[in-house]
């Protein structure tokens, strides 16, 4: 009998341990996405975009360990950043997401907290978190040139903001309203309401300057923008805005970007447009690209170039080079060349 119940404790032991073990070896999406169980959305904002970058397939072809850890990053995102979802994967886990999917979630007219009281017992969805209030964004107009678009570069911008510092004695923070109920006769009572603030010590702005990098992804497109969160307006009792500085391709000599394609005009002699000509132009990377022909060319003719374009943000395809050719015709011609001229062409 002694023999039975040390082997029993020794199974129940072991499967505890085993269930540990797949516990700790088991990633929560905050661990996937590198913040704490508290982080607000600029957090997790900043954290995907980093992690994104880095893991991206197009980055890290061939290596699945880096495709991987990209679609659990995006997955861990996709709940994180849905308040509905974190409130269910942080009171019931993945399992909990799971059944909620099942339902189809609120669409299905079911009662979520009516699902998970069967499946776990019930429980509140939590309460709405209380809204931040937040400082204004910051929005730049960053004109980059043609080649960092092309290959990838960083501009070094000068930043002057205002920043909260320590001052001397207290102000009023953290204000809230109080419900309360007051007695106005036998069994009457009156609903007020009472403005309730904290001291905290003062706080005064100064204006600061530093200088920030900002990194220029290929092929990125107008409008599209690189973000500093909370680098913005600071505020007073909540969080800074954003600092968002907003692509816009700036006029190049040589070249004019339409989307993902490039465009030039190349001016080629009436002899070369009539008999052919060896030329080439030199890219935005300094590579040559051959636009030679033998045969005739017409003025104002359109010739594609596949694959020298710009890049796709995040690929490795390429737009393509559309070359116009003006033709230079000569001012004037002597009486002997055009009658040679009449000779060759009739």
């Amino acid at each position: 009998m002694a023999h039975r119940i040390a082997i029993s404790k020794l199974l129940f032991l072991l499967c505890f341990l085993c269930c540990s073990l797949i516990a700790i070896d088991a990633k929560s999406y905050y661990d996937i996405l590198q913040v704490p169980k508290g982080a607000s959305d600029d957090q997790m904002k900043r954290a995907y975009r980093k992690l994104a970058l880095k893991y991206h397939p197009d980055k890290n072809q061939g290596n699945e360990e880096a495709n991987k850890k990209f679609a659990e990053i995006n997955n861990a995102y996709e709940v994180l950043s849905d308040s509905e979802k974190r409130n269910i994967y942080d009171r019931y886990g993945e399992e909990g997401l799971k059944q909620h999917a099942a339902s189809g979630g609120r669409g299905n007219g079911m009662n979520i907290q009516d699902i998970f009281s069967q499946f776990f017992g019930g429980g509140s969805m939590g309460e709405e978190e209380e809204k931040v209030v937040k400082g204004d964004d910051v929005i730049v107009e960053l004109d980059a040139t043609l080649e960092d678009l092309y290959m990838g570069g960083s501009l070094k911008v000068w930043r002057e903001k205002n920043v909260i510092k320590p001052a001397p004695g207290k102000r009023r923070c953290n204000c809230r309203n109080e419900v309360y109920h007051k007695q106005i006769g036998p069994g009457m009572f009156q609903q007020m309401t009472e403005q309730v603030c904290e001291q905290c010590s003062n706080v005064k702005y100064e204006r600061e300057g530093y200088f920030v990098t900002v990194d220029i992804e290929k092929g990125m497109q107008d409008g599209q923008e690189v973000v500093f969160y909370e680098d913005g307006e600071p505020i007073i009792d909540g969080e800074a805005g954003d600092l968002r500085f907003r692509i816009r391709t700036a006029s190049h000599d040589l070249f004019r970007r339409e989307g993902n394609d490039l465009h030039t005009t190349v001016t080629i002699t009436l002899v070369q447009a009539l008999v052919g000509f060896e030329k080439t132009i030199k890219h935005l990377d300094d590579h040559l690209v051959d636009i030679s022909t033998k045969g005739v060319t017409k003025p104002k003719e359109v010739r594609k170039f596949k694959g020298e374009g710009m890049p796709l943000h995040f690929s490795n395809k390429k737009g393509d080079l559309y070359v116009t050719f003006e033709v230079l015709f000569p001012t004037s011609l002597t009486e002997d060349q055009k009658t040679q001229i009449k000779a060759i062409l009739s």
